[in-house]
């Protein structure tokens, strides 16, 4: 059986290969093939679940949010407008469901930040840090890097909400301005500026707390 899913799986790539995401996601309201659905999902769901788990701090909490989000995609399909681009609307989607998952469980938020630690220690994280954290050449300098890493992670948790997204979608899932300003429904300007703003903080609090002390 898995073979046999594997195969369809591959032949389906190569079905719809030349097809946009646009393409898929217009073709696929209104011919309600699951193939086409199953295609988009296989593009965006390392993706998407990456963005969810750094959002969110907890791997349970994003697959929630990560079904949630492609649930609503197959509802509200014929709500796409196909003259603009599917990858934003999609994030869209995905972001307001991490928020809808983060108001269900605030009464959990004081323990979800000792598992932030925890559950945020991948590679991915490398976007804002690297310029703070090189190459790790030897075991005392992987453990560096790996401290830094989550001390990145926890200082973005503690941004506040509006820079904390556009952290997450421009360093940290690489989206050009103008398509985070188009997934928050905000100016482009205002995209930049909340960046700004929150590259300083973060700037001014690394210098706090890993300057050496004076005498």
């Amino acid at each position: 059986m898995a073979t046999t899913t594997k195969k369809q799986s591959k032949e389906q790539e190569v079905a719809f290969g030349d097809l946009s995401d646009e393409g898929l996601i217009v073709q696929y309201r209104e011919s309600a093939d699951r193939a086409l659905f199953e295609t988009l999902i296989r593009r965006y769901e390392r993706e998407i679940f990456s963005y969810l788990r750094r959002y969110l701090g907890n791997a349970d909490t994003a697959e929630e949010a990560f079904q949630g989000t492609f649930l609503q995609v197959h509802l509200k399909c014929y709500q796409f407008d196909a003259t603009r681009r599917f990858r934003p609307w999609l994030y869209g989607i995905a972001t307001n469901q991490a928020i809808d998952a983060q108001r269900r469980n605030k009464r959990h938020r004081m323990v979800s930040l000792d598992r932030n630690h925890a559950n945020n220690q991948d590679d991915r994280s490398s976007s804002w840090s690297e310029k703070l954290v090189g190459d790790a050449p030897d075991p005392h300098a992987v453990a560096a890097q790996e401290e830094n890493s989550r001390w990145v992670n926890a200082s973005v948790a503690n941004l506040g909400e509006s820079m904390q997204q556009v952290i997450h979608l421009v360093y940290y899932q690489g989206l050009k301005y103008r398509e985070a300003a188009e997934v928050l429904g905000i100016p482009v300007g205002t995209v930049k500026s909340r960046l700004h703003v929150a590259v300083q903080r973060l700037g001014t609090l690394w210098e706090e707390t890993h300057s050496p002390p004076t005498e």
